[in-house]
Protein backbone atom coordinates (compact mmCIF):
# COMPACT_ATOMS: atom_id res chain seq x y z
CA UNK A 1 0.00 0.00 0.00
CA UNK A 2 1.41 3.54 -0.83
CA UNK A 3 2.47 5.64 1.41
CA UNK A 4 0.08 8.29 0.26
CA UNK A 5 -2.98 5.69 0.96
CA UNK A 6 -1.83 5.22 4.54
CA UNK A 7 -2.01 8.96 5.33
CA UNK A 8 -4.95 9.69 3.08
CA UNK A 9 -7.56 9.50 6.29
CA UNK A 10 -5.02 12.47 7.85
CA UNK A 11 -4.99 14.06 4.66
CA UNK A 12 -8.80 14.15 3.65
CA UNK A 13 -9.19 16.55 6.86
CA UNK A 14 -9.43 19.77 6.42
CA UNK A 15 -7.18 21.99 8.80
CA UNK A 16 -8.94 23.67 11.78
CA UNK A 17 -7.20 26.74 10.93
CA UNK A 18 -8.45 27.06 7.19
CA UNK A 19 -12.36 25.91 7.90
CA UNK A 20 -13.04 25.21 11.59
CA UNK A 21 -16.69 24.08 10.87
CA UNK A 22 -15.41 21.87 7.86
CA UNK A 23 -12.88 20.67 10.22
CA UNK A 24 -15.26 19.22 12.81
CA UNK A 25 -17.90 17.84 9.84
CA UNK A 26 -14.79 15.45 8.78
CA UNK A 27 -13.91 14.55 12.04
CA UNK A 28 -17.45 13.42 12.55
CA UNK A 29 -17.33 12.02 9.93
CA UNK A 30 -14.36 10.10 9.16
CA UNK A 31 -14.39 8.41 12.73
CA UNK A 32 -17.50 7.10 12.58
CA UNK A 33 -18.75 8.63 14.99
CA UNK A 34 -22.65 9.81 13.28
CA UNK A 35 -24.28 9.59 9.90
CA UNK A 36 -27.12 11.77 8.74
CA UNK A 37 -30.66 10.68 8.69
CA UNK A 38 -33.49 11.24 5.62
CA UNK A 39 -34.68 13.70 8.10
CA UNK A 40 -33.38 16.86 8.07
CA UNK A 41 -31.34 17.92 11.69
CA UNK A 42 -31.65 14.03 13.06
CA UNK A 43 -28.26 12.30 13.25
CA UNK A 44 -27.84 8.62 13.17
CA UNK A 45 -25.29 7.62 15.97
CA UNK A 46 -22.98 5.21 15.08
CA UNK A 47 -20.97 2.46 17.80
CA UNK A 48 -17.96 4.53 18.64
CA UNK A 49 -20.24 7.77 19.22
CA UNK A 50 -22.94 6.04 21.14
CA UNK A 51 -20.13 4.58 22.90
CA UNK A 52 -18.95 8.03 24.34
CA UNK A 53 -22.52 8.88 25.40
CA UNK A 54 -22.61 5.52 27.51
CA UNK A 55 -19.39 6.72 28.85
CA UNK A 56 -20.38 10.31 30.07
CA UNK A 57 -23.79 8.07 31.03
CA UNK A 58 -22.39 5.93 33.29
CA UNK A 59 -20.42 8.33 34.71
CA UNK A 60 -23.19 10.88 35.65
CA UNK A 61 -25.88 8.05 36.42
CA UNK A 62 -23.47 6.84 38.75
CA UNK A 63 -23.07 10.30 40.91
CA UNK A 64 -26.49 10.94 40.74
CA UNK A 65 -27.50 7.67 42.67
CA UNK A 66 -24.55 8.14 44.97
CA UNK A 67 -26.46 11.69 45.54
CA UNK A 68 -29.66 9.64 46.37
CA UNK A 69 -31.40 10.36 43.01
CA UNK A 70 -33.53 7.17 41.24
CA UNK A 71 -34.44 6.98 37.49
CA UNK A 72 -37.80 7.00 35.84
CA UNK A 73 -39.20 7.61 32.24
CA UNK A 74 -42.54 9.81 31.18
CA UNK A 75 -44.26 10.02 27.90
CA UNK A 76 -42.85 11.27 24.67
CA UNK A 77 -45.91 13.15 24.06
CA UNK A 78 -47.51 15.83 25.75
CA UNK A 79 -51.04 17.55 25.37
CA UNK A 80 -51.15 20.61 23.98
CA UNK A 81 -53.21 21.64 27.00
CA UNK A 82 -50.66 20.54 30.10
CA UNK A 83 -47.75 22.40 28.09
CA UNK A 84 -49.88 25.50 28.37
CA UNK A 85 -50.55 25.60 31.90
CA UNK A 86 -46.99 27.83 32.25
CA UNK A 87 -47.51 30.54 29.57
CA UNK A 88 -43.89 31.86 30.14
CA UNK A 89 -42.57 28.48 29.57
CA UNK A 90 -44.59 27.36 26.56
CA UNK A 91 -43.49 30.75 25.09
CA UNK A 92 -39.95 29.70 25.48
CA UNK A 93 -40.35 26.48 23.81
CA UNK A 94 -43.39 27.29 21.15
CA UNK A 95 -40.81 28.13 18.06
CA UNK A 96 -39.29 25.11 18.41
CA UNK A 97 -42.12 22.09 19.21
CA UNK A 98 -43.35 18.96 16.81
CA UNK A 99 -46.77 18.21 17.05
CA UNK A 100 -48.48 14.88 16.32
CA UNK A 101 -51.64 16.06 14.68
CA UNK A 102 -53.07 12.76 13.61
CA UNK A 103 -53.20 9.16 15.48
CA UNK A 104 -53.42 6.90 12.14
CA UNK A 105 -55.99 8.90 9.88
CA UNK A 106 -57.93 10.13 12.43
CA UNK A 107 -57.51 13.96 13.91
CA UNK A 108 -56.38 13.98 17.19
CA UNK A 109 -59.04 16.10 19.37
CA UNK A 110 -56.08 17.97 21.19
CA UNK A 111 -52.53 18.41 19.89
CA UNK A 112 -49.67 16.26 21.69
CA UNK A 113 -46.17 18.21 21.69
CA UNK A 114 -43.41 15.79 21.29
CA UNK A 115 -41.32 16.75 24.47
CA UNK A 116 -39.25 19.65 23.99
CA UNK A 117 -38.42 19.02 27.88
CA UNK A 118 -40.32 17.28 30.44
CA UNK A 119 -41.03 20.04 33.41
CA UNK A 120 -45.09 19.84 32.22
CA UNK A 121 -45.70 16.10 32.19
CA UNK A 122 -43.66 15.76 35.35
CA UNK A 123 -45.07 18.56 37.63
CA UNK A 124 -48.53 16.97 36.14
CA UNK A 125 -48.15 13.79 37.71
CA UNK A 126 -46.02 14.87 40.83
CA UNK A 127 -49.08 16.40 41.36
CA UNK A 128 -51.16 13.24 41.76
CA UNK A 129 -48.37 11.69 43.41
CA UNK A 130 -47.29 13.95 46.52
CA UNK A 131 -49.71 13.71 49.82
CA UNK A 132 -47.51 14.70 52.50
CA UNK A 133 -43.57 16.07 53.69
CA UNK A 134 -43.19 12.79 54.52
CA UNK A 135 -42.77 11.99 50.96
CA UNK A 136 -39.88 14.88 50.05
CA UNK A 137 -37.88 14.95 48.98
CA UNK A 138 -38.40 14.14 44.92
CA UNK A 139 -35.22 12.94 43.56
CA UNK A 140 -36.38 11.65 39.98
CA UNK A 141 -34.05 12.08 36.70
CA UNK A 142 -34.72 10.73 33.37
CA UNK A 143 -32.49 9.32 30.59
CA UNK A 144 -34.28 10.03 27.05
CA UNK A 145 -34.19 12.05 23.87
CA UNK A 146 -35.86 15.54 23.23
CA UNK A 147 -37.02 17.03 19.88
CA UNK A 148 -36.81 20.91 19.29
CA UNK A 149 -37.45 21.86 15.66
CA UNK A 150 -33.97 23.49 14.78
CA UNK A 151 -33.19 25.49 11.61
CA UNK A 152 -30.05 25.22 11.53
CA UNK A 153 -28.07 22.02 12.80
CA UNK A 154 -24.88 20.42 13.65
CA UNK A 155 -24.19 16.93 14.76
CA UNK A 156 -23.80 16.39 18.57
CA UNK A 157 -23.86 20.53 18.82
CA UNK A 158 -27.35 21.44 17.80
CA UNK A 159 -30.08 18.54 16.53
CA UNK A 160 -33.25 18.39 15.80
CA UNK A 161 -33.43 15.40 18.38
CA UNK A 162 -30.98 15.01 21.20
CA UNK A 163 -30.11 12.78 24.18
CA UNK A 164 -30.02 13.76 27.66
CA UNK A 165 -30.82 13.72 30.83
CA UNK A 166 -33.25 15.90 32.73
CA UNK A 167 -33.45 15.72 36.67
CA UNK A 168 -36.51 17.17 38.24
CA UNK A 169 -36.62 17.30 42.03
CA UNK A 170 -39.36 17.97 44.57
CA UNK A 171 -38.24 19.74 48.19
CA UNK A 172 -39.91 21.31 51.36
CA UNK A 173 -37.54 23.91 51.34
CA UNK A 174 -36.16 26.82 49.21
CA UNK A 175 -32.36 26.14 50.79
CA UNK A 176 -32.52 22.35 49.90
CA UNK A 177 -34.08 23.20 46.77
CA UNK A 178 -31.08 25.61 45.89
CA UNK A 179 -28.47 23.17 47.64
CA UNK A 180 -29.72 20.62 45.58
CA UNK A 181 -29.15 22.81 43.10
CA UNK A 182 -25.88 23.65 43.16
CA UNK A 183 -25.02 20.32 43.76
CA UNK A 184 -25.69 19.03 40.83
CA UNK A 185 -24.03 21.48 38.97
CA UNK A 186 -20.22 20.52 41.04
CA UNK A 187 -21.34 17.48 39.82
CA UNK A 188 -21.38 18.10 36.02
CA UNK A 189 -17.99 19.99 36.29
CA UNK A 190 -16.96 17.18 37.91
CA UNK A 191 -17.58 15.36 35.14
CA UNK A 192 -16.19 17.72 32.92
CA UNK A 193 -12.60 17.59 34.51
CA UNK A 194 -12.25 14.52 35.84
CA UNK A 195 -14.04 12.12 32.45
CA UNK A 196 -13.78 15.05 29.83
CA UNK A 197 -10.55 16.85 31.06
CA UNK A 198 -12.50 19.76 30.02
CA UNK A 199 -11.99 22.61 32.08
CA UNK A 200 -15.34 24.76 33.00
CA UNK A 201 -16.42 28.01 33.96
CA UNK A 202 -19.33 28.03 37.20
CA UNK A 203 -21.79 30.76 37.17
CA UNK A 204 -25.14 32.20 36.82
CA UNK A 205 -27.27 33.26 34.22
CA UNK A 206 -28.26 36.40 33.35
CA UNK A 207 -32.24 36.47 33.50
CA UNK A 208 -32.31 36.95 29.81
CA UNK A 209 -30.51 33.95 28.69
CA UNK A 210 -32.05 31.56 32.17
CA UNK A 211 -34.44 29.02 31.71
CA UNK A 212 -38.26 29.56 30.80
CA UNK A 213 -40.01 29.55 33.87
CA UNK A 214 -36.94 29.61 36.35
CA UNK A 215 -35.57 31.99 38.99
CA UNK A 216 -32.23 31.31 38.47
CA UNK A 217 -30.17 29.13 36.31
CA UNK A 218 -26.40 28.02 36.69
CA UNK A 219 -24.62 26.99 34.12
CA UNK A 220 -20.87 25.11 33.38
CA UNK A 221 -19.58 26.84 30.22
CA UNK A 222 -16.56 25.72 28.11
CA UNK A 223 -14.48 27.30 25.45
CA UNK A 224 -13.56 25.39 22.11
CA UNK A 225 -10.52 25.58 19.66
CA UNK A 226 -12.31 28.13 17.78
CA UNK A 227 -12.38 30.59 20.83
CA UNK A 228 -16.17 30.18 20.90
CA UNK A 229 -17.97 28.73 24.03
CA UNK A 230 -20.08 25.74 24.71
CA UNK A 231 -22.64 25.59 27.09
CA UNK A 232 -21.69 22.11 28.65
CA UNK A 233 -24.65 22.20 31.15
CA UNK A 234 -27.26 23.66 33.24
CA UNK A 235 -29.38 23.15 36.57
CA UNK A 236 -32.09 25.27 37.36
CA UNK A 237 -33.95 27.14 40.88
CA UNK A 238 -37.52 27.12 39.44
CA UNK A 239 -38.44 27.78 42.97
CA UNK A 240 -42.18 27.35 42.93
CA UNK A 241 -43.46 28.72 39.93
CA UNK A 242 -44.02 25.05 38.37
CA UNK A 243 -45.68 24.09 41.44
CA UNK A 244 -48.12 26.36 41.28
CA UNK A 245 -49.13 26.53 37.98
CA UNK A 246 -49.62 22.52 38.21
CA UNK A 247 -51.26 22.59 41.98
CA UNK A 248 -48.52 20.70 43.30
CA UNK A 249 -49.13 20.65 47.34
CA UNK A 250 -48.53 18.52 50.22
CA UNK A 251 -49.66 18.70 53.83
CA UNK A 252 -46.90 20.12 55.31
CA UNK A 253 -45.39 19.58 59.16
CA UNK A 254 -48.20 21.78 60.40
CA UNK A 255 -50.69 20.65 58.80
CA UNK A 256 -51.60 22.71 56.18
CA UNK A 257 -51.29 22.82 52.41
CA UNK A 258 -47.96 24.02 51.06
CA UNK A 259 -46.25 24.11 47.61
CA UNK A 260 -43.03 22.31 47.18
CA UNK A 261 -39.48 23.90 45.85
CA UNK A 262 -38.66 22.60 42.52
CA UNK A 263 -34.93 22.60 40.61
CA UNK A 264 -34.65 20.46 37.06
CA UNK A 265 -30.59 20.07 35.69
CA UNK A 266 -29.59 18.52 32.52
CA UNK A 267 -26.59 17.64 30.32
CA UNK A 268 -26.56 16.10 26.74
CA UNK A 269 -25.05 15.00 23.49
CA UNK A 270 -23.59 18.29 22.85
CA UNK A 271 -20.94 17.24 25.47
CA UNK A 272 -19.30 14.97 22.37
CA UNK A 273 -19.34 17.71 20.72
CA UNK A 274 -17.08 19.80 23.30
CA UNK A 275 -14.70 16.96 23.60
CA UNK A 276 -14.25 16.93 19.83
CA UNK A 277 -13.78 20.44 20.11
CA UNK A 278 -11.77 21.22 22.61
CA UNK A 279 -9.15 18.09 22.15
CA UNK A 280 -9.21 17.54 18.52
CA UNK A 281 -6.44 18.27 16.32
CA UNK A 282 -5.71 17.67 12.39
CA UNK A 283 -4.97 14.45 12.14
CA UNK A 284 -8.90 13.76 13.94
CA UNK A 285 -10.00 13.10 17.09
CA UNK A 286 -8.38 13.15 20.65
CA UNK A 287 -9.92 11.35 23.16
CA UNK A 288 -9.21 11.16 26.99
CA UNK A 289 -8.51 8.11 28.28
CA UNK A 290 -10.95 7.66 30.84
CA UNK A 291 -14.03 8.40 28.35
CA UNK A 292 -12.36 6.83 25.19
CA UNK A 293 -14.22 3.43 24.03
CA UNK A 294 -10.67 2.06 23.35
CA UNK A 295 -7.78 3.50 25.67
CA UNK A 296 -5.23 1.61 24.18
CA UNK A 297 -4.96 -0.59 20.79
CA UNK A 298 -2.10 -2.74 20.20
CA UNK A 299 -0.94 -3.33 16.67
CA UNK A 300 1.61 -6.43 16.06
CA UNK A 301 4.79 -6.00 13.56
CA UNK A 302 5.79 -8.57 12.01
CA UNK A 303 3.05 -10.52 13.44
CA UNK A 304 4.05 -13.82 11.19
CA UNK A 305 7.52 -13.81 13.33
CA UNK A 306 8.34 -15.75 15.58
CA UNK A 307 6.13 -15.73 19.27
CA UNK A 308 5.00 -11.76 18.22
CA UNK A 309 1.40 -12.89 18.07
CA UNK A 310 1.91 -15.17 21.94
CA UNK A 311 3.32 -11.91 23.37
CA UNK A 312 0.21 -9.72 21.85
CA UNK A 313 -1.84 -12.06 23.85
CA UNK A 314 -0.65 -12.36 26.49
CA UNK A 315 -0.58 -8.01 26.83
CA UNK A 316 -4.00 -7.89 25.34
CA UNK A 317 -5.19 -10.69 28.36
CA UNK A 318 -3.35 -8.89 31.09
CA UNK A 319 -4.70 -5.44 30.34
CA UNK A 320 -8.46 -6.90 30.03
CA UNK A 321 -7.68 -8.43 33.07
CA UNK A 322 -6.66 -5.16 34.52
CA UNK A 323 -9.99 -3.23 33.31
CA UNK A 324 -8.46 -1.12 30.64
CA UNK A 325 -10.44 -1.37 27.04
CA UNK A 326 -8.07 -2.59 24.99
CA UNK A 327 -8.47 -4.11 21.59
CA UNK A 328 -5.75 -5.48 19.23
CA UNK A 329 -5.82 -4.94 15.40
CA UNK A 330 -4.04 -7.96 13.45
CA UNK A 331 -5.91 -7.04 10.12
CA UNK A 332 -3.68 -8.44 7.63
CA UNK A 333 -4.45 -6.71 4.32
CA UNK A 334 -3.64 -3.28 6.00
CA UNK A 335 0.30 -2.17 6.93
CA UNK A 336 1.08 -0.84 9.94
CA UNK A 337 1.43 2.84 9.08
CA UNK A 338 -2.57 2.52 7.57
CA UNK A 339 -3.20 1.09 11.16
CA UNK A 340 -1.23 3.97 12.92
CA UNK A 341 -2.95 6.56 10.85
CA UNK A 342 -6.60 5.18 11.69
CA UNK A 343 -6.28 4.67 15.02
CA UNK A 344 -4.64 8.18 15.28
CA UNK A 345 -7.28 9.83 13.97
CA UNK A 346 -10.14 8.07 15.93
CA UNK A 347 -8.44 9.65 18.72
CA UNK A 348 -7.62 6.18 20.77
CA UNK A 349 -5.03 7.35 23.88
CA UNK A 350 -2.91 4.58 23.65
CA UNK A 351 -0.94 2.50 21.29
CA UNK A 352 1.52 -0.48 21.23
CA UNK A 353 4.31 -1.57 19.10
CA UNK A 354 5.08 -5.10 19.00
CA UNK A 355 7.12 -6.81 17.18
CA UNK A 356 10.24 -9.41 17.09
CA UNK A 357 12.99 -6.94 18.13
CA UNK A 358 10.50 -5.34 20.53
CA UNK A 359 10.75 -8.44 22.36
CA UNK A 360 13.99 -9.51 21.83
CA UNK A 361 14.51 -6.46 24.64
CA UNK A 362 11.72 -7.29 26.64
CA UNK A 363 9.61 -4.45 25.67
CA UNK A 364 7.13 -2.68 23.65
CA UNK A 365 6.96 1.04 21.82
CA UNK A 366 4.11 2.68 23.36
CA UNK A 367 2.87 6.22 21.46
CA UNK A 368 0.34 8.61 22.85
CA UNK A 369 -2.16 10.43 21.02
CA UNK A 370 -1.90 13.63 23.08
CA UNK A 371 1.09 14.54 22.27
CA UNK A 372 2.10 11.55 19.73
CA UNK A 373 5.47 11.19 21.64
CA UNK A 374 6.80 7.76 21.66
CA UNK A 375 8.43 5.85 23.97
CA UNK A 376 9.60 2.10 25.15
CA UNK A 377 7.60 0.23 28.62
CA UNK A 378 8.88 -2.74 29.98
CA UNK A 379 6.74 -5.95 29.28
CA UNK A 380 7.21 -7.21 32.67
CA UNK A 381 5.63 -4.64 34.26
CA UNK A 382 3.52 -3.72 31.43
CA UNK A 383 0.13 -2.91 33.09
CA UNK A 384 1.10 -1.09 35.75
CA UNK A 385 3.13 1.27 33.50
CA UNK A 386 0.13 1.91 31.02
CA UNK A 387 -2.57 2.67 34.04
CA UNK A 388 0.29 5.33 35.00
CA UNK A 389 0.50 6.46 31.19
CA UNK A 390 -3.09 6.69 30.81
CA UNK A 391 -3.74 8.90 34.38
CA UNK A 392 -1.04 10.99 32.74
CA UNK A 393 -2.48 11.46 29.45
CA UNK A 394 -5.59 12.72 31.71
CA UNK A 395 -3.64 15.00 33.50
CA UNK A 396 -1.89 16.54 30.41
CA UNK A 397 -5.04 16.81 28.48
CA UNK A 398 -6.45 18.84 31.02
CA UNK A 399 -3.89 21.03 31.81
CA UNK A 400 -3.51 21.65 27.75
CA UNK A 401 -7.23 22.86 27.66
CA UNK A 402 -7.13 25.04 30.93
CA UNK A 403 -3.43 26.69 29.23
CA UNK A 404 -5.39 26.93 26.19
CA UNK A 405 -8.34 28.47 27.55
CA UNK A 406 -6.06 31.07 29.67
CA UNK A 407 -4.28 32.30 26.59
CA UNK A 408 -7.75 32.67 24.80
CA UNK A 409 -9.49 34.68 27.56
CA UNK A 410 -9.34 38.96 27.65
CA UNK A 411 -10.32 41.84 29.52
CA UNK A 412 -12.19 44.34 28.45
CA UNK A 413 -13.36 47.71 29.50
CA UNK A 414 -15.31 49.25 26.79
CA UNK A 415 -17.48 48.55 23.62
CA UNK A 416 -14.46 49.30 21.17
CA UNK A 417 -12.03 47.37 22.77
CA UNK A 418 -14.96 44.44 23.37
CA UNK A 419 -15.12 44.30 19.49
CA UNK A 420 -11.36 44.60 18.86
CA UNK A 421 -10.76 41.59 21.05
CA UNK A 422 -13.91 39.48 19.51
CA UNK A 423 -12.40 39.98 16.06
CA UNK A 424 -8.58 39.74 16.59
CA UNK A 425 -8.74 36.97 19.48
CA UNK A 426 -11.70 35.35 19.54
CA UNK A 427 -12.79 33.87 22.87
CA UNK A 428 -13.75 34.34 26.83
CA UNK A 429 -13.89 38.26 27.10
CA UNK A 430 -14.02 39.33 31.01
CA UNK A 431 -15.89 42.60 31.57
CA UNK A 432 -17.90 44.49 34.48
CA UNK A 433 -21.87 44.79 33.76
CA UNK A 434 -24.45 46.98 35.32
CA UNK A 435 -27.05 44.50 35.35
CA UNK A 436 -29.26 45.85 32.84
CA UNK A 437 -30.81 44.06 29.72
CA UNK A 438 -30.69 46.88 27.49
CA UNK A 439 -27.21 46.66 27.74
CA UNK A 440 -27.07 43.21 27.37
CA UNK A 441 -28.66 43.30 24.42
CA UNK A 442 -27.03 46.12 23.09
CA UNK A 443 -23.97 43.88 23.40
CA UNK A 444 -25.44 41.36 21.40
CA UNK A 445 -26.32 43.69 18.34
CA UNK A 446 -23.35 44.79 18.06
CA UNK A 447 -20.72 42.18 18.91
CA UNK A 448 -22.63 38.62 18.62
CA UNK A 449 -20.92 38.01 21.89
CA UNK A 450 -23.69 37.05 24.60
CA UNK A 451 -23.27 36.95 28.93
CA UNK A 452 -22.08 33.10 28.86
CA UNK A 453 -22.62 33.71 32.99
CA UNK A 454 -21.91 35.67 36.22
CA UNK A 455 -18.80 33.25 37.58
CA UNK A 456 -19.01 32.52 41.46
CA UNK A 457 -15.53 33.05 40.99
CA UNK A 458 -16.01 37.39 40.65
CA UNK A 459 -13.17 39.89 39.83
CA UNK A 460 -13.24 43.20 40.73
CA UNK A 461 -11.69 44.59 37.13
CA UNK A 462 -13.56 48.10 37.51
CA UNK A 463 -16.66 49.85 38.73
CA UNK A 464 -18.09 50.72 35.67
CA UNK A 465 -20.27 48.75 32.82
CA UNK A 466 -18.56 47.85 29.68
CA UNK A 467 -21.82 49.00 27.87
CA UNK A 468 -23.16 52.33 29.40
CA UNK A 469 -19.89 53.37 31.79
CA UNK A 470 -22.57 53.48 34.55
CA UNK A 471 -21.63 51.95 38.21
CA UNK A 472 -21.36 47.99 37.82
CA UNK A 473 -20.81 45.36 40.25
CA UNK A 474 -21.20 42.47 38.13
CA UNK A 475 -17.80 40.91 36.74
CA UNK A 476 -19.12 38.44 33.26
CA UNK A 477 -17.46 36.24 31.19
CA UNK A 478 -18.70 37.42 27.16
CA UNK A 479 -18.45 35.32 24.43
CA UNK A 480 -20.30 33.90 20.88
CA UNK A 481 -21.06 30.49 21.30
CA UNK A 482 -22.28 27.73 19.91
Amino acid sequence: MSKKNEKQFVEDITPMEVDFPRWYTDVITKTDLVDYSPVKGFMVIKPYGYALWEGIQQYADRRFKETGHKNCYFPLLIPESLLKKEEEHVEGFAPEVAWVTHGGEEELAERLCVRPTSETIICHMYAKWLNSYRDLPYLYNQWCSVVRWEKSTRPFLRTSEFLWQEGHTLHETYEEAQQETLQMLGIYKELCEELLAIPVVCGRKSDKEKFAGAEATYTIEALMHDGKALQSGTSHFLGQHFSKAFEIQYSDRDGNLANPYHTSWGISTRLIGGVIMVHGDNRGLVLPPRLAPIQVVIVPIAAHKGNVMETVDRVFDELKAAGIRVEVDDRPNYSPGWKFNEWEMKGVPVRLEIGPKDIEKGQATVCRRDNLEKSQLELENITESIKSLLDNVHESMLANALKMREEKTSVASDMEELKKVLEEKPGFVKAMWCGDRACEDKIKEETGATIRCMPFEQEQLSDRCICCGEKADKMVYLAKAY
